[in-house]
C-alpha cells in the first residue's frame, strides 16, 4: 500500500545536491506520489524542472504563498493566472493568509486569497490553504464562496477541534504533517476527535521533520513517521492509513 505526500517543497534549494537520494528514499518508503506546492514567481522553474524529470512522482501546484504577498501582489497574481493557462497543475497553492510573522500586508493577503480561490472556483481546482494565525480571516473569505463546491486541504493545521469541525463541515481536509509527532503539541487529539476519513497526510519538506527527525532537515521519506503515529493514534493497522490518507488525496487532487 502506497503513501501520498500531499504537501512537500522538494524544489528548494536545500535539496539540490541530493535530490535523485531524495526520491530514492520516497520511493523506499512506498511513498510514489508527491505533491508540489508554489511559493511564488521564483519558484515556479525549479518546481516545473523537478517535475519534468520525474513526472510519474511529482504533481505541480501553482499560487502565490501569503508571505510572498507584498505591492507587487497583483504582478504575482497575473503571473499565477498566466501559468494556470498553459500548463498542467493539480491545485492552487500554496494560498491564504500568515499573521504570525507580519501584519503588514494583512488586507493584502486577503485579497489575493480571495482572487486565488477564485481561480480555484473557475478550474474546478482543490486549493490548498496556508491559515497561520489567521482563522477568522480565512474563514470570513471562504463564507463568500458558498455554494461554489470548493474543495481542498487545510495545510499543517494545528488549530482547535471547532476549527477543525468547522473545516470539515466545509468541505475540506485537513492536512497533518510533523507536528503531530511532537511532545505536548495536542494535535493528536485532535486528530482522533475528527477521523481518518477526514485526514490527508504531508511533510512540508524541508520543514517541520517528524520526529525521530525532529530538527533536521525534512524529505517525503519521513512521511512514514507520521502514518505511523496516525496508526498509533487510531490504534488500527499501518495499511489502513495509508489506504485511507491515500484515497482522501486522490478525491481532492482528482487522481483516478
Amino acid at each position: 500500500m502506497d503513501l501520498i505526500d500531499t504537501h512537500a517543497h522538494l524544489y528548494l534549494p536545500e535539496f539540490d545536491a541530493d535530490i535523485d537520494s531524495v526520491i530514492k528514499n520516497a520511493l523506499d518508503n512506498s511513498i510514489t506520489k508527491i505533491f508540489l506546492p508554489n511559493i511564488d514567481s521564483s519558484s515556479i522553474q525549479s518546481m516545473l524542472k523537478l517535475v519534468e524529470d520525474s513526472p510519474e512522482t511529482f504533481y505541480p501546484l501553482i499560487g502565490l504563498h501569503p508571505t510572498s504577498v507584498k505591492e507587487n501582489y497583483q504582478e504575482e497574481l497575473n503571473l499565477v493566472k498566466k501559468w494556470l493557462n498553459r500548463n498542467k497543475f493539480w491545485g492552487i497553492g500554496e494560498v491564504g493568509i500568515d499573521l504570525y510573522w507580519d501584519k503588514t500586508f494583512r488586507e493584502e493577503q486577503m485579497d489575493a486569497f480571495r482572487q486565488q480561490i477564485g481561480f480555484s472556483v473557475e478550474k474546478s481546482l482543490p486549493v490548498i490553504i496556508h491559515s497561520r494565525e489567521s482563522f477568522y480571516e480565512i474563514f470570513s473569505v471562504l463564507e463568500d464562496f458558498k455554494g461554489t463546491r470548493l474543495t481542498g486541504i487545510f495545510h499543517s493545521f494545528t488549530g482547535t477541534i471547532s476549527q477543525a469541525i468547522k473545516v470539515v463541515e466545509m468541505g475540506f481536509k485537513i492536512g497533518i504533517n510533523g507536528i503531530v509527532t511532537f511532545k505536548n503539541s495536542g494535535l493528536d487529539k485532535t486528530v482522533y476527535e475528527i477521523g481518518l476519513e477526514n485526514l490527508v497526510l504531508e511533510t512540508d519538506s524541508p520543514y517541520l521533520a517528524p520526529a525521530p527527525r525532529r530538527g533536521k532537515r525534512n524529505e517525503s521519506a519521513n512521511l512514514i513517521y507520521i502514518a505511523e503515529k496516525i496508526a498509533d493514534v487510531f490504534s488500527c493497522d499501518l495499511d489502513i492509513v495509508k489506504k485511507v490518507t491515500s484515497k482522501n488525496a486522490m478525491e481532492v487532487y482528482k487522481i483516478d
